[in-house]
This record gives C-alpha cells, structure tokens and sequence, in this order.
C-alpha cells in the first residue's frame, strides 16, 4: 500500500516516468485512443491548426492526429527517455514534433504559440500527486498561456465536473463546454443513450446537473473544451 501511494505521489517526476517507459516502452494510450475521440477533434480543431498535446508520453494519439490530416502537432513530455525514443520512431514524420519539457513551466514557446492544446490524463497525473493544486494551477496558467486568443484546450479526464469545473474557471478566463464519452464502448449497438459524444452537456454552475443526463451509474470520461477568452488572463 506505501509503495503505491510513494508511486502516484511521483507521477509529477521526471525519474518515475523515464523508469515506467525503460521498463515498459511499448505504446500505451492514457483512457482513449485517437479514432473515439476523433469526431471530436474535428469538431473544434481545424487540420490546419497548430496543436501542443502535453504529457504525450509514448501514445499513438498524434500519430492518428497526423494520418488524419493534421499537419504540425508539437509533443513536450517531462521524461528524456520517451521523448528520444518518440523522436526515433517519428524522425520520417515532420508533422510531429517531439519536445523534453515540463508543461508547468513551457517559457520555451511564446504567448499564443498554439491553436489547441490537448491533454488527455496529463491534469489528472499532477492531481495524484505531491504539491497537487499548487502544480496543477501552474500547469493551467501555462496552457492558457501559449493559447491564441479563442483558442481550445481539450481536457480528457476521469474528474467529473463537481472536482474540474473550479479548477478550470480559476486557471483562465475559458467559456467551457463539457462532452462525454464511454470509458469502454458499449456492446450493445441497440442501447438508448441520451447523448452523443459530439453534442455539449448543459451545465449548472456546479456541474451537478450532469447525472440527469447520462444518469447515476454511467463510466465516462469527461471531456471539457474550454476556449480561451480574448481577455485571457
């Protein structure tokens, strides 16, 4: 039980992650992969956009991202043994980029360097462990940051809007709309859904409404699309 607790509480450290990924370096993808999320993708982010996905450790995401036509995709991971071996593996594919950097602290790109950010489990790794809020209110006004003005971050977590929503609104000034998706994908094809990952959940101010929608017992990730305001902050 400490042993665990000592790993989650490092999820923020360089030396865990350059171990997990000398150990285990096959691909691996943090809650979804690329074609289940891509109808979403679309939806808010042009092919021509410039695109910063944070904590990319060794997932296939922006390989799919590239397939489907997206064409300059920038990766920053904290660990140096992934990112060699994502910049070995990618070094025929110019529209990935493959960066050694922590995203609390990205000086490295300008102000309103990218269109779109996308992190998918990257908040959620920081909130496990130590110095949790402090880091990931570093990690967020960054992200703001090197957003364009009405640019998007898209956030795919486990955190339902009750643990998310204020987090989020103190980072920046976002208009935020919230989507979900099935963490496995139902097999029954005849199964009455009352809604779809494409289409926006109203939210209360609090994000309680959500179970009204998709019910009390449903496992989803959550999936928050927060443009950045001209005023930024």
């Amino acid at each position: 039980m400490t042993l665990g607790n000592t790993q989650t509480q490092a999820y923020g450290e360089p030396w865990y992650w350059d171990n997990r990924y000398t150990q285990d370096p096959g691909p691996f993808d943090w809650y979804q992969k690329y074609p289940s999320i891509s109808p979403l993708l679309c939806l808010y982010i042009p092919h021509h956009h410039r695109v910063l996905s944070v904590g990319c450790g060794n997932s296939e995401f922006s390989e799919g991202m590239v397939d489907d036509g997206y064409g300059d995709v920038v990766n920053i991971d904290i660990s140096s043994v992934v990112i060699e071996a994502m910049q070995k593996k990618y070094s025929n594919r110019p529209q990935l980029k493959y960066i050694k950097m922590d995203v609390r602290d990205m000086s490295t790109f300008e102000t309103g360097s990218f269109d779109a950010v996308i992190d998918k489990g990257t908040l959620d790794s920081l909130l496990c462990g130590y110095n949790s809020r402090p880091n990931a209110t570093k990690m967020l006004e960054e992200v703001c940051r090197v957003l364009k003005d009405k640019g998007v971050y898209i956030l795919i977590t486990y955190g339902s809007p009750v643990y998310r929503l204020h987090l989020l609104r103190n980072s920046c000034s976002w208009t935020i709309k919230l989507h979900v998706i099935e963490k496995v994908p139902s097999v029954d094809s005849s199964e009455h859904r009352s809604w779809d990952l494409t289409s926006p959940i109203l939210l209360d101010d609090g994000g309680g409404s959500l179970e009204t929608v998709v019910g009390k017992s449903a496992d989803l990730h959550y999936i928050y699309v927060c443009t950045k305001d001209k005023s930024g902050r």
